[in-house]
């Protein structure tokens, strides 16, 4: 078996499309040699996505688990219970409880306090040279999952490093030091939620974590243990991909001065080409599933039991799906992106991501006449699940 894709190579995580492309081009289903099945043509992708034999509860695997801590460790224990990680009734048993959070109607809501909030971290930028994503992306979407949830956003740093070791919890490219860091995060984290649900109990608010105490699925009320493992995913989900995909698209934008010009003239459009900003750079980039039986593509059957990974920064970049799929069009129509994943698992916080992310954008756009890069030697985080960077250094004239 040729290795012709492997998550510890560097440039995975610096600039992984010219191996994306070489993947489509000559074995777009293809049997890796730590026993995966890597594909990389949307259709492929899209198809496991929605198929009702791809499971996505890894945790069943005894590997993945073993590499994790071991299936009793306080992370896979965590995981058991998040939405991501489940399938049928119980999936749907818990995102019936979630999406109530994430209606198009409480996401509009939060549209008045990520204005305040961006508008609070630019006026502390001002002008000059700054780390977008150290001034910006990484404190807005912190700040409003703390608010969302009920949360001090005076603990969102503390928050937010608790899920930066977390997340590594899908990343494929994890070592045993990894795990002890992710279930040492894990129980501090689970202490402080736990904490904070006590108060809940005692004296209720009109926050998120006393609608999830007390808001009934199926007939009954989700457990202390399903209450605190989701939000610790909702922190993953709300954290990383917002993150990632505010640093990504004003990128992608620096990158293609046409676009940047176009989106300055026009900041409205914006809004409406978050699905090409995040199929260009997606901010998750891979997820696997485990096959409950057998699967057939095109010119191949997948067998049951088999490991399969989906990469969907591959999947966005197929000429299969989108013409020139290598250059950002703002303009472009008919995008489908698999960024926020798709079928039953489809992220309920996407709008919430998209909606961050666009109005950033808008406000750097319309306050700035200049943003350029201050160096091309880009560092990209180690986590190849999820893509997003170290830092972006920029220089900003009003």
């Amino acid at each position: 078996m040729t290795a012709l894709f492997d998550p510890r190579d560097p440039s995975v995580r610096t600039d992984p499309y010219p191996l994306y492309r070489k993947l489509r081009e000559s074995d777009p289903v293809h049997r890796s040699n730590f026993g995966y099945w890597i594909l990389s043509r949307y259709a492929d992708v899209d198809a496991v996505l929605r198929a009702p034999g791809a499971s996505s509860e890894f945790y069943r695997d005894p590997t993945w688990a073993n590499r994790r801590g071991g299936p009793e460790s306080p992370l896979v224990r965590s995981v058991r219970k998040w939405m991501l990680m489940l399938d049928g009734p119980a999936h749907r048993r818990i995102r019936g409880v979630i999406g109530k959070v994430f209606t198009r109607a409480a996401v509009e809501r939060l549209r008045p306090r990520i204005a305040a909030e961006t508008d609070r971290l630019l006026d502390a930028v001002g002008e000059g040279d700054t780390d977008l994503i150290q001034s910006l992306a990484l404190p807005l979407p912190t700040t409003v999952t703390c608010e969302l949830l009920g949360l001090p956003t005076s603990d969102r740093d503390q928050c937010r490093r608790w899920t930066e070791q977390i997340s590594r919890v899908i990343d494929p490219s994890i070592t045993a030091a990894d795990a002890v860091d992710m279930n040492a995060a894990e129980v501090e984290f689970r202490e402080y939620v736990a904490g904070h649900l006590e108060e809940r109990r005692s004296t209720p608010r009109d926050d998120i974590l006393s609608l999830l105490l007390h808001a009934e699925a199926d007939g009954g009320r989700l457990t202390e243990e399903e209450i605190i493992a989701n939000v610790q995913f909702l922190f993953v989900a709300g954290h990383e991909t917002t993150v990632n995909l505010i640093g990504n698209g004003l990128l992608a934008l620096l990158r293609h001065p046409d676009q940047l010009r176009i989106a300055r003239d026009n900041p409205e459009t914006i809004a409406g080409a978050m699905d090409e900003i995040s199929r260009y750079d997606p901010p998750v980039q891979i997820v696997s599933r485990l096959l409950t039986e057998n699967l057939p593509l095109q010119g191949i059957t997948l067998p049951e039991g088999a490991k399969v990974m989906l990469l969907f920064g591959a999947a966005g970049r197929d000429p299969e799906r989108y013409p020139d799929p290598d250059r950002l069009d703002l303009a472009r129509t008919g995008v489908k992106t698999l960024a926020f994943s798709g079928g039953p698992h489809y992220c309920v916080g996407a709008a919430l991501g998209k909606l961050e992310t666009s109005m950033v954008l808008t406000e750097l756009v319309r306050r700035y006449s200049t943003i350029e890069l201050t160096g091309d030697d880009l560092v990209w985080r180690p986590n190849v699940s999820f893509r997003g960077l170290e830092e972006l250094p920029l220089r900003l004239v009003r």
